[in-house]
């Protein structure tokens, strides 16, 4: 009797987030439609290499990059002498608006269509300009792994990794997409919760709790957004060569502010 009690007083409280997050009104400040040339350097800069797995396969070489017929495409694929001078067996495309375009509360869309390989793991996703990870705490967007028919939406701090805090309010959803068509997917950020949707349909409502465990809502704080084609690491597993090169296609970003 317990457990149904305490679930049904988390169901409540999730619904509750939800109608407030339907109750938000929001302001357009930034979107960008990828009809130009390129990528607009006032906003984006590739992201460089690093040592974990999301980045240990990023490469600025131009054709990772591209802006065709309304979307940016970002690519990874094997590295079989594209890149002679680089050692990396795989190499990847990602932007980020680090330093040159942030977001507190309000509202981030992304409009994509996901490539498919095995050891692909296309992501959108938010880091705070200020602050160590995880303390400063991470909002991914979407995650997608190799051929899955669902996509990821996942709250990190230091309440949820350090602490392992990840079911006390859970901190990931899921919701089926279409694999070979263009998705959209979403987060609001608000004071008192983040809820996330895909295709308008919610996935996973995080709410600011009461607890005396540190770290547990840091966002609200100015974060800037990461687009990014990966390949391997510890979560999505090994690639297969063979199944790639795959592209990201984004067609279209916007990005609103919370009207308080």
């Amino acid at each position: 009797m317990k457990t149904k009690r305490m679930f049904a007083a988390f169901c409540g409280c999730c619904l509750a987030v939800a109608m407030q997050a339907q109750q938000a009104r929001y302001e357009l400040v930034w979107e960008d439609n990828f009809n130009g040339p390129t990528f607009d350097e006032q906003y984006w800069s590739k992201i460089p290499r690093g040592v974990v797995d999301w980045n240990r396969h990023m490469s600025d070489a131009d054709f990772l990059y591209e802006v065709k017929d309304g979307n940016l495409v970002l690519r990874g694929m094997v590295n079989d002498g594209k890149v002679p001078q680089d050692t990396a067996r795989y190499i990847t495309g990602g932007l980020y608006t680090k330093g040159k375009f942030n977001i507190g509360y309000g509202k981030v869309e992304i409009c994509a269509k996901l490539g498919r390989a095995q050891g692909a793991w296309p992501a959108f996703w938010m880091l705070p300009e200020k602050g160590e990870w995880p303390k400063g705490g991470e909002i991914d967007i979407m995650e997608h792994l190799s051929h899955d028919t669902i996509a990821y939406q996942t709250v990190h701090s230091y309440y949820t990794y350090v602490l392992k805090q990840e079911n006390n309010p859970p901190h990931g959803g899921i919701g089926p997409i279409d694999r070979d068509g263009y998705n959209t997917y979403t987060v609001e950020i608000l004071p008192d919760s983040l809820v996330f949707s895909i295709n308008g349909q919610k996935t996973l409502a995080y709410p600011r709790i009461e607890t005396d465990k540190p770290g547990q809502y840091p966002f609200g704080t100015p974060y800037y957004l990461l687009v990014d084609m990966q390949i391997e690491g510890s979560w999505v597993g090994k690639a297969k060569p063979e199944e790639l090169p795959v592209e990201l296609q984004v067609d279209w970003i916007k990005v609103y502010k919370l009207d308080e």
